[in-house]
């Protein structure tokens, strides 16, 4: 069976030897754009800033319904 042609990953355009995985040098700058400003960050809850370690781990080890 024939290997699909590889698309740009910011386009969608078949894709360049020379730029792979995008199809020119904009795309690619486009999408070292997209990670400088943060675009592909995975979001995160984070802990309040009082939290306290010893007490979520006590909280976690009295709770029965809850799994490790």
């Amino acid at each position: 069976m024939p290997r699909a042609k590889a698309k740009c990953t910011t386009c969608g355009k078949p894709v360049v030897q020379a730029y792979r995985p995008f199809c020119s040098k904009r795309c690619a700058d486009v999408d070292l754009s997209r990670w400088l400003g943060g675009s592909y960050a995975i979001p995160a809850v984070e802990p309040p800033d009082e939290w306290d370690m010893a007490a979520a781990i006590r909280e976690q080890d009295t709770d029965p319904g809850k799994l490790h």
